[in-house]
């Protein structure tokens, strides 16, 4: 049986300093499966540059010069995590029989695609990366990201804990992923509706080697945002039902009023009455804005622009 060629995918943003190195300990780990018949000695790399400023692109074609298996792919704008990741695994199945997915810092243990390959080759379409621990996490961001996932739960989203986007798929398994036309896609929450057999390999998440995370809080707390808007209206029905609650609070301020009125006391209703009209026009606008964000990401669907553009492609 022929052995399966295996690309993987690297999203970039901004990488210079580590690029060089991810890429060659990366080649390693596929060499050593390319000497154990564990996958085709095809197998590859794409790595997409998601509108880097620095000189990530320039390292890139430099490496694709010096080595057939690196291919590149280049935005002509940062379009973003997640529109990287669906690039590269859409160029990817052209050849490909086995994606895997990891960021550029390895962070996720990259020693780990052994036990992903060994687990594809068992029959899983979706192994998953999953981190046994948070030690080397803040309190502040392993409590939030904790506290996340029981609130996905909550809501009823089918979310992987601990899983981030470093995770092998079989070809069918991305073909399927393809199908999805929405543009804000959040991978995390689709992909486990994709139905497939899954496993997960557990691993421990190491400090960067060199450079900055490119995920501060401003922008977690926008992805943490995306995710729950994109899988789940839970949001809106918890409005309607505050709405409810609202009136029924407000029909007992009816009654409560008329027997003041009937028992003849005054009621000192200027307080209240403010107090009443700063809750609910603040309700009103936290539920406008929930409301408009739906709207807007409909509208987004609705114009059917593309996810992102490819400038340059090196193959």
């Amino acid at each position: 049986m022929a052995l399966k060629k295996l690309t993987i995918v690297v999203p970039a943003f901004n990488e210079e300093e580590i690029l060089s190195s991810s890429v060659q300990r990366l080649r390693e780990i596929q060499s050593t499966m390319i000497d154990q018949q564990q996958i085709s000695d095809t197998s590859d790399f794409i790595i997409v540059d998601d509108g880097s400023t620095d000189r990530s692109w320039s390292i890139i074609a430099e490496l694709h010069d010096q080595h057939p298996y690196v291919r590149g792919l280049r935005f002509s704008r940062n379009f973003g995590h997640q529109s990287a990741l669906i690039a590269g695994m859409k160029e990817a199945i052209k050849t490909a029989d086995l994606i895997v997915t990891i960021d550029a810092d390895l962070q996720d243990d990259p020693d780990k695609i052994f036990d992903m390959v060994e687990k594809a080759a068992a029959g899983a379409d979706i192994v998953y990366g999953i981190r046994n621990n948070r030690e080397s996490d803040s309190w502040f961001k392993r409590t939030t990201a904790q506290g996340y996932y029981a609130t996905l739960r909550l809501l009823g989203v089918n979310l992987i804990p601990n899983h981030a986007d470093f995770r092998l798929m079989s070809k069918r398994a991305v073909e399927t992923l393809m199908t999805y036309p929405e543009r804000n896609m959040f991978l995390r929450g689709i992909i486990p509706k994709l139905g497939f057999p899954t496993e997960a390999v557990y691993y421990k998440r190491t400090p960067r080697l060199a450079g900055e995370s490119k995920y501060p809080l401003k922008k977690m707390l926008a992805f943490a945002w995306d995710g729950i808007t994109s899988l789940t209206v839970a949001p809106i029905r918890f409005i309607l039902i505050l709405g409810v609650l609202a009136c029924l609070i407000a029909l007992g301020m009816v009654v409560y009023v008329v027997v003041m009125h009937l028992s003849g006391r005054v009621v000192p209703g200027w307080s209240s009455l403010m107090v009443s009209l700063w809750f609910i026009s603040g309700m009103q606008m936290i539920s406008l804005g929930v409301i408009g964000e739906y709207i807007g990401k409909l509208t987004t669907e609705v114009k059917d622009r593309p996810r992102y553009t490819i400038e340059t492609k090196l193959n």
